[in-house]
């Protein structure tokens, strides 16, 4: 692998199992000038209602980038030759303090985004999605949603009297108006429920949800044409929870359900989003103590690299 990285020490000349791993070798640093896009790790789980571990999901997915070669075939592009990619580190955390990390979250986020910088977050459990759309918000207006989860996260609360967790993001985007439920898309929600409202309550607030059995009774080429006509041409953030994907192919997460994608099927809905005006991601609940042969983090790795290749056919 040849990636744009003048630092010999990252060993970026090397075989894979050489080196520091910045996301895919590319250059860490915290200047932006001339930067199309920046790999931010928000190594959060303050937030979770099971297992916890995502905190280390950016280091892992950083390490098993290490693999990605650089050429997206599929989709017949190599992101570092189109974009000046850089891994801009980590965001600060205080894990007993999620009003501070959201606050950290937002305006290091913004930072980033007034410099006309794209941004690709890896998580971190769910809760970072919501200071991540306050700061896309703040740029962009009113945002367009693609989400991918087994879970809706609209819920009100998980915890009593406690607004802020992994499953209410998006409940709190929508009453702050930093998303239109209109052309908000949730994809691949299963599992058993607390009740029948936590399908219908996002239905009546306006949101698309595309349950795994309308995923797999339709299948996937309908659903990326069901995606392109919810988004239309409207600034789109997407958001993937890893947990969208069946735990037989994504072990390491902190809520998994079983009945999920494949991850070829991820990789196909991902890529569906061509020709979409995408402004920003992130990629969550990947949790490195409960994965298996790390093969979670490798999916992980791999969804950041098409992201990645979705923004340089933008440009």
């Amino acid at each position: 692998m040849h990636i744009n990285n003048p630092n010999p020490a990252f060993g970026s000349e090397l075989e894979p199992f050489h080196g520091i791993p910045s996301f895919m070798r590319l250059p860490v640093t915290r200047e932006l000038d001339n930067v199309d896009v920046a790999i931010i790790g928000i190594p959060l789980d303050s937030a979770v209602s099971y297992r916890s571990g995502t905190r280390f999901g950016p280091r892992k997915i950083r390490e098993s980038s290490l693999m990605i070669w650089g050429f997206n075939r599929v989709l017949n592009i190599s992101p570092a030759s189109e974009l000046n990619i850089v891994d801009y580190g980590d965001l600060s955390v205080i894990p007993m303090d999620m009003q501070a990390t959201m606050e950290n979250i937002t305006e290091g986020t913004k930072s980033v985004l007034e410099k006309d910088v794209k941004v690709i977050a890896l998580g971190g459990d769910h809760s970072i999605s919501l200071p991540l759309l306050r700061a896309h918000a703040a740029k962009h207006g009113q945002l367009a949603v693609i989400h991918f989860d087994s879970h809706p996260d609209t819920w009100d609360e998980e915890f009593d009297n406690q607004l802020y967790s992994h499953g209410t993001p998006y409940r709190r985007a929508i009453e702050e108006k930093l998303i239109d439920p209109n052309t908000y898309i949730q994809v691949g929600i299963r599992g058993p429920i607390s009740g029948s409202e936590d399908i219908t309550e996002p239905e009546e607030m306006g949101v698309n949800v595309q349950t795994i059995e309308k995923v797999f009774d339709r299948g996937i080429p309908a659903i990326i044409s069901e995606i392109h006509k919810t988004i239309g041409d409207c600034p789109v953030y997407v958001s993937l929870d890893i947990d969208s994907v069946d735990p037989a192919f994504a072990p390491g997460t902190g809520t998994p359900e079983v009945g999920g994608l494949s991850s070829y099927q991820i990789l196909q809905l991902v890529r569906g989003l061509k020709g979409l005006n995408i402004v920003g991601f992130d990629l969550v609940e990947v949790s490195p103590p409960y994965d298996h042969s790390e093969i979670t983090s490798i999916l992980a790795a791999n969804l950041a690299f098409e992201f990645l290749s979705l923004l340089a056919l933008i440009k």
